[in-house]
């Protein structure tokens, strides 16, 4: 959990603090905001999921809406399971990890992860993605009681520090080529698939790029060698 106190918590505390302004801007309760943010975990899918209700717009859509934003994490289950599930892999403990998996949780678990011994890391797993949701939870109630002091623009512009934190620490991360590949190549990718059905934009951005970048890295650069 004390890996949590790091820049990238905060800064994820800090777009909590917007989410909570918006769910007292929009007159959702406060007990349900907090909920969501333990059991859906995924700021953009939370948002759908206040901006539907308060809206109106029936249940089920909002529950399908919500479903669709939480593919985008599909992905990064995958590519950090192998690092989650230790020695002795159990089911639940696999789908706890499972449900910490978002973008912060994702950066931060394949920069820590490596250098924890495999018997502790479903445990250091379960730590860091719970320290990240207590503190994104106190941050969600503070921004819900501060709203009146926080001017709107900056609630909004406070949800934007995720994204941006996010393609930070991917570009600190990057090592191999292959990554800067695959970042330059969802960059590139990105304005192509603005506007794609569902909201997935970012899904195809994101595999698409990284699909390619491991296609060349290994077709491309053997044929070279």
């Amino acid at each position: 959990m004390a890996g949590a106190l790091a820049v990238p918590g905060f800064v994820l505390v800090a777009t909590f603090v917007g989410f909570g302004g918006l769910l007292h801007d929009v007159g959702f309760p406060i007990g349900a905001g907090l909920l969501s943010t333990v059991l859906v975990w995924a700021l953009p899918a939370q948002v759908i999921l206040v901006g539907g209700i308060g809206a109106g717009a029936p249940l089920p859509a909002v529950a399908l809406a919500v479903c669709l934003s939480g593919v985008r994490l599909l992905p990064m289950v995958v590519s950090l399971m192998p690092l989650m599930r230790g020695p002795r892999p159990r089911l639940f403990h696999e789908i706890l990890c499972a449900h910490f998996v978002a973008v912060t949780m994702w950066v931060e678990a394949l920069r820590l992860l490596p250098k924890v011994p495999p018997v502790g890391r479903p445990a250091y797993t379960i730590g860091l993605g719970t320290g990240l949701t207590v503190m994104s939870t106190g941050g969600t109630a503070f921004g819900y009681y501060l709203t009146n002091a926080l001017p709107g623009p900056l609630a909004v512009a406070l949800l934007l520090l995720t994204p941006i934190s996010f393609t930070i620490l991917l570009v600190r991360n990057a090592k191999a080529p292959v990554d800067w590949l695959a970042i330059g190549l969802g960059a590139a990718i990105s304005p192509l698939a603005v506007n794609s059905p569902g909201g997935l934009d970012l899904f195809w951005a994101g595999v698409g790029g990284g699909t390619l970048a491991f296609l060349i890295a290994r077709y491309g650069f053997r044929r070279a060698t």
